[in-house]
């Protein structure tokens, strides 16, 4: 049987620690039973399991880190719903790829509290647990298996035992070859399951970058620059493509292309100097006089 753990409500729906503002402070009050007894919004949760239950998947609290004496972040503060598509802009050294890094587990902070749910700690994590917890990650520049085929690839990515022997032993069964199908119409290679990765174009290489993350069952991913060096149909068909997985899923998309990010609607975050400048819709944030004068121009 498998062991669970009981939420403190006190939290409500943020870890300890986190601000909230007064009207999901008084949501998050414990409630009253029958008898005036206290009943809250505890529930059960397995270990491990990433806690959703009051909407938001991401948190990061005062994240800081500094690399001889620069502060990459300076008490970086944010926060991501479930199912969101954020986008994050800002000039170079503004902080973006440090925090994917803190997010993923590649750097640690100097300071600060960063939660995956309610209560995963991402600070007291490995990037392999990060990953297995549900967050992925996708740099700019596409890495395939180029000598391997499109189908090869999603196959490799597979959240499965990677372990020598499984991986040698492992036969694919109608519900695996199901998935990597859904995958292929998804991303839109389903015309393409058997030709060399090498072979593709780059944008899609990078769709089967993203397909090959999806096969990792991600609640949350990271995209850095996903457009850069795409054709303008392909851009469009990427916005289109991530569209459709917001929703199931949560991203966090760090671009440059205004366009692209008007296509994709929704908040968009503004860091300057490691801090949330500006947050809002694209237009507010276009509009807005500390954004013109650190990063897009006159």
């Amino acid at each position: 049987m498998i062991k669970r753990f009981l939420i403190d409500p006190v939290f409500g729906i943020a870890p300890p620690g986190l601000v909230l503002p007064p009207r999901e402070r008084a949501a998050a009050a414990p409630g009253q039973g029958r008898d005036g007894v206290s009943t809250g919004f505890a529930h059960l949760v397995e270990p491990g399991a990433v806690d959703l239950s009051h909407g938001v998947i991401l948190y990061l609290e005062d994240i800081t880190v500094s690399f001889d004496g620069f502060k990459a972040l300076d008490k970086l503060t944010l926060a991501i719903d479930v199912g969101e598509l954020r986008c994050i802009i800002g000039p170079n050294g503004a902080g973006k790829t440090t925090m994917m890094d803190v997010i993923t587990g590649k750097t640690r902070p100097d300071s600060g509290r960063a939660f995956f749910g309610q209560t995963l700690d991402l600070t007291r994590l490995s990037e392999a647990q990060i990953a297995h917890a549900g967050i992925g990650r996708k740099f700019q520049k596409p890495t395939v298996f180029g000598q391997h085929t499109v189908f090869e690839n999603l196959e490799l990515a597979m959240k499965t035992d990677k372990r020598v022997r499984c991986s040698l032993f492992a036969e694919l069964d109608d519900q695996d070859r199901d998935r990597i199908a859904d995958v292929l119409r998804l991303i839109r290679l389903d015309g393409q399951a058997q030709r060399q990765a090498g072979l593709l174009s780059h944008g899609q290489k990078q769709w089967l970058e993203i397909g090959m993350l999806l096969m990792q069952e991600p609640r949350l991913l990271l995209l850095d620059e996903p457009v850069a060096g795409m054709t303008d149909e392909e851009t469009e068909r990427t916005a289109e493509l991530f569209l459709s997985l917001a929703g199931k899923h949560s991203l966090v998309v760090v671009e440059h292309d205004m366009a692209f990010i008007k296509q994709l609607g929704g908040k968009v975050t503004v860091l300057h100097e490691g801090r949330v400048l500006a947050e809002g819709d694209l237009a507010s944030v276009q509009n807005d006089p500390r954004v013109i004068e650190v990063y897009l121009g006159r």
